[in-house]
């Protein structure tokens, strides 16, 4: 390999292979590069073997692309190599040492699905009431308490004074206890579980600090408080680490990120060495400029400063709409400008605050039949069909997995009702048995009263025959298996309508990706933990089409033209945000990453009112537009001409201005109803809403409001002056 293709400062992370090292990265900066190139330089230049070499990440898409770098470096077999994320690395230790703590090595991993399962479990039997604990904040709940290290007697003493938090520790008592008595855990049990083992087993904290002799994580600004015990447990004192990141994009506080990991980096690690890359080979100096200009605002930073080779580039544009709806409609006008220059909508991306922003810009493009993909919409994995057909598989893997059994016992259906599973449940619990061997033996029990046991019995054979077949099979042929013999490929056949049809070709799908892992000879179980350990950005889809995200979605993507909507006061920054200085820093820091993620075109924009809980809110200009300052162009209304639009979310009219973002756009015009001819009693029909009759109409603000009884709308209340509507006999 040839490290003359770094750059100074690169080049200079890459020869600090002794003792920790900060490698404070700024969007752009080729901090992957960085790393794999230094991976590459101690196996091919310092002969160290790959095994002794840990790389951690926080997406398998991560782990794999610095794989095939650093295989393509050095064209070595890296196979012995440590390389996965936290989750993934986790797994692997647990997989060899769980049983020391109870549990055995075929444990399930349980995905959010399972933990609000097994948490409606515990609400019931507890007897509380579910409205006031709601399953999925509780799941929620239990996690971040899991995340400060906080056992379920801890939290019920720790709580004793207060009714709420006091239930909420006796949930997550018997939570604990459910997963335990399932074999299973959950994601932050991944974690959780090796650092007690770590911490616990002499042993296996020194065989793994022996054996990793290099250490290296990405996205070190990402990492929360157990994540950051697990690296200091297998470092230990002295370590050859190397860490990745930057703290000015640290924007997960909400999920436990903690950025005091990065910023006291030297703290804890006595001696370290810092080194900043600042050189950006992504965006224009311009659009850089903006960044720099916003950041430089957050005080608990390191500083620095992005700059490139690149040339200036063009101007930034900010416009600020009328309305939230023109907001939508300039930004894909711009989109049907840029593509009929020849940019492909691929490398476009609208990146918005939060979700609900996307519904309007999905209207937008698709009357303009613009094609479009949302990031971190439903995931293939979590529908419904496939996530059955997996349950089939992970109930052959751990037979003690109850939730799974649960999910699955009467899909297709067979006649084993919701009484019927919580009799099964509660017999299995007082016996100490599992849901399987129940359901497989319900022969045996003949003290079990229930009224399905015809049909438990037949599904009970199925299991076995399964069973049986899945130490012999491959996981493909298994599969094929599982849909003939539980009846569920067939049932969906013969509903023969187009969602069942949809539900089997993502069946089919799931297929094709199982003989992939088939075709590499991996069993089951290595199968359903991969399954288990792909994160958002793993899953989402490959479609080509303008992307539209959330700003968090968009951390670590990149794309040629960025639009960044909704830039106000409550909106970006949000409205909890705006009295805790520290989450105003967040959201600046967002506010960068969002940013940076632009090439060569960036539009930011903003509302001056915005349609909210179906009321018309006004909208005050971001804090961070003004920090921007001279750094970007401004696009005023300057002619004010306007032309009435229809806003069909509303069935009321706005006004749009002929020019967005500097394009002629023409707009058909909605012609105004007569008020004066329009009174109480009278007929009329909206051009979406249909026929109607108006039964109220009144004075208001120089203008007539009317409220009309739509034959199938229900009641609307439109102003008369810009309502679509015309009277019919």
């Amino acid at each position: 390999m040839d490290i003359n293709t770094l750059n100074d400062k690169q080049r200079e992370a890459l020869l600090a292979t002794e003792g920790p090292l900060l490698i404070l990265a700024g969007a752009g900066s080729g901090k992957t590069k960085v790393v794999t190139s230094k991976i590459a330089y101690l196996i091919e230049e310092l002969n160290v073997p790959s095994w002794k070499i840990l790389a951690i990440t926080f997406t398998n898409k991560a782990a794999k692309e610095m794989q095939d770098r650093v295989r393509k470096l050095i064209d070595r077999d890296i196979s012995s190599m440590w390389i996965g994320t936290f989750h993934s690395i986790c797994v692997r230790i647990l997989r060899k040492n769980i049983e020391r703590i109870g549990y055995n090595s075929n444990f399930t991993i349980y995905d959010r699905d399972d933990q609000v399962t097994v948490v409606k479990e515990a609400i019931a039997e507890l007897d509380l009431d579910k409205d006031m604990y709601k399953p999925r904040s509780i799941v929620n709940d239990i996690s971040n308490i899991k995340s400060e290290a906080i056992s379920p007697i801890e939290y019920i003493e720790l709580n004793d004074d207060n009714f709420f938090k006091k239930n909420l520790g006796k949930i997550y008592d018997l939570y604990e206890k459910k997963l335990k008595k399932n074999n299973a855990l959950d994601f932050d049990d991944l974690l959780i579980k090796t650092v007690d083992i770590l911490n616990t087993e002499d042993d296996v904290r020194d065989f793994y600090k022996k054996k990793f002799e290099y250490i290296f994580v990405d996205e070190y600004q990402d990492t929360n408080k157990i994540q950051y015990n697990l690296i200091r447990l297998i470092a230990g004192k002295n370590p050859n680490l190397t860490v990745v990141g930057d703290n000015d994009q640290s924007i997960y506080k909400w999920r436990g990120a903690d950025i005091n990991n990065i910023l006291n980096f030297h703290k804890d690690f006595p001696g370290a060495k810092i080194v900043k890359l600042e050189q950006n080979y992504r965006s224009t100096q311009k659009i850089l400029d903006v960044a720099n200009k916003v950041i430089e605002n957050n005080a608990t930073r390191i500083e620095k400063n992005l700059w490139t080779s690149r040339d200036e580039g063009k101007d930034v544009i900010y416009r600020e709409f009328p309305h939230s709806n023109e907001e939508e409609y300039g930004v894909v006008n711009k989109i049907i400008s840029l593509n009929y220059k020849g940019e492909d909508f691929k490398d476009m991306a609208i990146l918005y605050r939060t979700n609900a922003q996307s519904r309007g810009f999905e209207e937008a493009l698709v009357k303009e039949r613009i094609p479009y993909k949302i990031v971190g919409g439903l995931k293939f994995y979590d529908r419904m069909e496939v996530k059955d057909v997996l349950a089939y598989l992970r109930i052959l893997n751990n037979t003690n997995d109850n939730v799974s059994l649960a999910r699955i016992i009467n899909r297709p259906k067979r006649g084993i009702g919701d009484t019927s599973l919580s009799d099964l449940l509660d017999y299995a619990d007082n016996n100490a048995l599992s849901l399987y061997d129940v359901v497989t033996n319900i022969d045996k029990f003949e003290d079990l009263n229930i009224r399905a046991r015809k049909n438990i019995k037949e599904f009970g054979s199925i299991l076995k025959i399964l069973k049986d077949r899945a130490e012999n099979l491959s996981i493909g042929k298994l599969f094929e298996d599982v849909l003939y013999e539980s009846g569920y490929a067939l049932d969906l056949k013969n509903q023969n309508t187009i969602e069942a049809k949809t539900r089997l070709e993502n069946i089919e799908e799931l297929h094709s990706n199982i003989m992939e892992y088939d075709r590499e000879g991996v069993e089951l179980s290595e199968y359903l933990n991969a399954l288990s350990l792909l994160s958002d950005v793993d899953k989402t889809s490959e479609d080509r089409g303008v992307n539209l995200m959330t700003m968090h979605a968009a951390k670590g993507l990149e794309f040629d033209t960025v639009f960044l909507v909704g830039l106000e006061e409550g909106l970006f920054p949000t409205s909890r945000s705006l009295e805790n200085e520290e989450e105003i820093e967040e959201e600046r820091r967002l506010c960068y990453v969002g940013v940076t993620r632009a090439r060569n075109n960036l539009f930011i924009s903003s509302s001056r009112t915005r349609s909210m809980y179906g009321k018309l809110t006004p909208a005050k200009r971001s804090r961070f537009i003004e920090e921007m300052g001279d750094k970007i162009e401004i696009i005023e209304d300057k002619s004010r001409e306007l032309l009435e639009v229809k806003d069909y979310n509303q069935g009321t009219s706005i006004t749009r201005p002929k020019k967005f973002f500097g394009i002629e756009k023409k707009v058909e015009t909605t012609k105004k109803s007569d008020d004066k001819n329009i009174n109480i009693g009278d007929k009329v029909k909206h051009k979406i809403f249909g026929n109607g009759m108006v039964v109220q109409k009144k004075e208001k603000n120089g203008d007539y409001e009317v409220v009309i009884s739509f034959d199938k709308k229900g009641l609307k209340r439109l102003m008369l002056s810009v309502a679509p509507i015309k009277l019919i006999d």
